[in-house]
C-alpha cells in the first residue's frame, strides 16, 4: 500500500500565505502526476494545481498567479505555496498522486485531506 500525508493547514487571515507539504510513503516504485485538490461545504471537488515529474504545472485560473505547486522526486513530496489567500479558498484540500505501487501495479492515491480556512 501507499499512504499520502498531508500537512500545513490552518487559520489565516485574508492576504496571507501558507504552504501545504504531501509526502507518499510505502511500496512505491514510482509516480507520476501529482496535484491538489479542493473541497468547500456544498461544492464539488475542484482541481487546484497539478504536476509531472518534469516540472509541466497546470493551475485552476481561480488560483493562478497566487498558487505555486512544487514537487521534490527524491523526497516523494508535493508541495503547494498559496499565496494572497482569499476567503473563498477556504476549504479541505487534499493531495493525490498517480503510484506505481511495486506490488499493486498503477493506482492513484489520496491523502485525508488538510482544513484551510481564511478569515475575513
Amino acid at each position: 500500500q501507499v499512504q499520502l500525508v498531508e500537512s500545513g493547514g490552518g487559520l489565516v487571515q485574508a492576504g496571507g500565505s501558507l504552504r501545504l507539504s504531501c509526502a507518499a510513503s510505502g511500496s512505491i516504485f514510482s509516480i507520476n502526476a501529482m496535484g491538489w485538490y479542493r473541497q468547500a461545504p456544498g461544492k464539488q471537488r475542484e482541481l487546484v494545481a497539478a504536476i509531472t515529474p518534469g516540472g509541466s504545472t497546470n493551475y485552476a485560473d481561480s488560483v493562478k498567479g497566487r498558487f505555486t505547486i512544487s514537487r521534490d522526486n527524491a523526497k516523494n513530496t508535493v508541495y503547494l505555496q498559496m499565496n494572497s489567500l482569499k476567503p473563498e479558498d477556504t476549504a479541505v484540500y487534499y493531495c493525490n498522486a498517480e503510484v506505481t505501487d511495486w506490488l499493486a501495479g498503477r493506482r492513484v492515491y489520496w491523502g485525508q485531506g488538510t482544513q484551510v480556512t481564511v478569515s475575513s
